[in-house]
């Protein structure tokens, strides 16, 4: 018979805490620049030059193709040869935000190819600037269209964020790991932390469709 003991995990209910809060600070950095990098991108794959086009379709491939935790590792550990040198938490932001901002951008980019070019067309008539067209007409529909999935993505890196605790950021994860080694109750610390994992993942998704519409790119009509 199999004895668990969840209060010997709750008990050091200080450091899950922590390491939550942690998990969503790191998520909160990552997603703004995350998103920015790949709204940036995608940018760069519909309208760019070609030259940058194809830049930026290395980076995209790049990232999409290889494991996070690989990305995380030559960022704290191959950077140093470089004489870059960053603590844990530099390291898992600028992981995170290379990684979401890959895959942001393929998100992005088929939002802003998704704008009718009558719409874009009709502002270059009123003679607004490039730049004016790109972020008043074609930017805010086009991330209300691909919303779904670039929240989906952000909850995405904000689980994939568990692996950070590898570096000794001190994440959720971090902390369940610590908090096993010492009462030995692997089980019920993870079986914690995957409940709290959960509920972050329903808040964040919750927040950011919330937040969506409120404050990023309003209430626009969808031209279909």
């Amino acid at each position: 018979m199999i004895a668990l003991d969840f209060g010997a995990v709750l008990a050091e209910w200080p450091q899950l805490l922590r390491g939550a809060a942690f998990t969503l600070g790191l998520t909160a950095v990552s997603a703004v620049l995350g998103v920015g990098l790949g709204v940036a991108c995608g940018w760069a794959r519909a309208w760019g030059p070609s030259w940058l086009r194809a830049a930026v379709g290395v980076y995209v491939e790049l990232i999409r193709n290889t494991p996070f935790i690989v990305q995380l590792f030559f960022i704290f550990f191959g950077l140093p040869s470089l004489g870059v040198k960053l603590n844990p938490e530099s390291a898992s932001v600028i992981a995170m935000v290379v990684n979401l901002g890959a895959y942001a951008a393929e998100i992005a980019r088929a939002g802003i190819e998704g704008t009718p070019r009558g719409q874009i067309e009709a502002a270059r008539s009123l003679a607004m600037t490039e730049a004016q067209v790109f972020l008043r007409v074609v930017l805010p529909p086009a991330l209300a269209r691909v919303w779904p999935a670039m929240t989906s993505q952000i909850v995405i890196v904000m689980l994939g964020s568990a692996v950070c605790g590898q570096i000794a950021a001190q994440e959720l994860s971090y902390y369940a790991n610590l908090i096993q080694s010492r009462n030995f109750r692997a089980f019920e610390s993870f079986i914690v932390a995957t409940a709290i994992y959960l509920a972050l993942s329903v808040l964040l998704r919750q927040t950011l469709n919330w937040l969506g519409p409120k404050w990023i790119f309003g209430r626009v009509p969808l031209s279909r």
